[in-house]
């Protein structure tokens, strides 16, 4: 059984420092007189949510999968149908017409997700390694080629959300207003992580990563363990969805694509899968770098690739490795 370890200073300072230097991007981006910045930083955020959920399962469950962006798309979609319907005034399910309330859409975005990672999660938890791999792949080819077949909300060419998406009321959608949303809900995801994995939860899960048939065999269900680790973590990634469909005001089944599970695995393993938080860090270098590739060349993917390959060949633990050399120490994160 994995014993719980000590977390260094760096690992409590760290997240916060991460977050109180995303909350000064807006500040940057009117010093700067640079609006875009708000809209890079938002779509960094949204997308390190998920690289978050995954990485729970990832890093500290040892499940690499490939079924993270149907997951996310399932929520996108579920926000953005919702509203399509009551700005058309069509009923939706029982004479219900939708909404454009994300305080009401955002949960049943959240909770059709979960129900896709619970049946999904079922069927591909009983294989591992690069069968696992592959049928998480192929679910979530599955899932995209299901929303692209879906004529009546635009098929291959996405979903324009026409309606104006509020919170109970409240005007979410404002550039800044919204920016601070999502940064809210990345903080309390990446606590909620951090709480879940040092408890005996998490220590049964990064256990069940070790060594599955030890836990089996003193009588610990690691298949229900790590099936509840991936219903939460595909639950969390149907939130960033939702929180992209408003953001966006378009869903395409381009976000759902497997190369955006792959790039979402990228920035885990980038940031450093050791630690609740690094993703972040590897998804904030993975979007800003390919930002600021693309504007000076169509092959951005060239030195974006070296750069990755560099860093994961030199840096065994990701960013996060760098950054504890930098503080003088080596540990594990929490």
């Amino acid at each position: 059984m994995v014993e719980k370890k000590h977390i260094s200073w760096l690992n409590l300072a760290a997240p916060v420092l991460l977050i109180a230097a995303l909350a000064c991007v807006p500040l940057a981006a009117q010093a700067l007189d640079n609006p875009f910045l708000i809209r890079l930083f938002t779509r960094v955020i949204v997308l390190s949510i998920v690289a978050v959920a995954l990485n729970f399962v990832l890093g500290f469950g040892g499940l690499v999968s490939l079924m993270h962006a149907g997951l996310f798309g399932i929520g996108a979609y579920g926000v953005a149908i919702l509203s399509h319907h009551e700005f058309n005034a069509e009923p939706l399910l029982f004479g219900w017409t939708g909404t454009s309330n994300l305080a009401l859409s955002g949960p049943i975005a959240v909770v059709l997700a979960a129900l896709a990672a619970l049946v999904m999660g079922f069927i591909c938890l009983r294989t591992s390694g690069s069968y696992f791999i592959m049928i998480t792949l192929a679910f979530n080819q599955m899932l995209y080629y299901f929303f692209a077949s879906l004529q009546d909300y635009g098929g291959d060419d996405g979903l324009q959300i026409l309606g104006t998406i509020d919170f109970a009321g409240f005007n979410i959608t404002k550039r800044v207003t919204f920016y601070y949303v999502c940064l809210g809900a990345l903080a309390l995801v990446i606590a909620a992580f951090v709480r879940i994995v040092g408890s005996r939860f998490g220590m049964t899960l990064r256990a069940s990563a070790q060594n599955e048939r030890r836990l089996i065999a003193i009588g610990v269900p690691a298949l229900r363990y790590k099936l509840t680790a991936f219903v939460m973590s595909g639950a969390v990634a149907g939130l960033a969805g939702a929180l992209w469909a408003t953001g966006q005001g378009f869903v395409s089944p381009a976000d759902m694509a497997w190369t955006r599970s792959g790039d979402l695995v990228v920035m885990a393993v980038l940031g450093g899968l050791a630690s609740v938080w690094a993703p972040v860090v590897g998804a904030t270098v993975f979007l800003v770098l390919q930002a600021l590739f693309s504007n000076y060349t169509v092959y951005w993917q060239l030195p974006l690739g070296l750069i990755i390959i560099f860093t994961i060949v030199l840096l065994r633990g990701g960013l996060l490795d760098l950054m504890t050399r930098a503080r003088g120490h080596k540990g594990d994160a929490a």
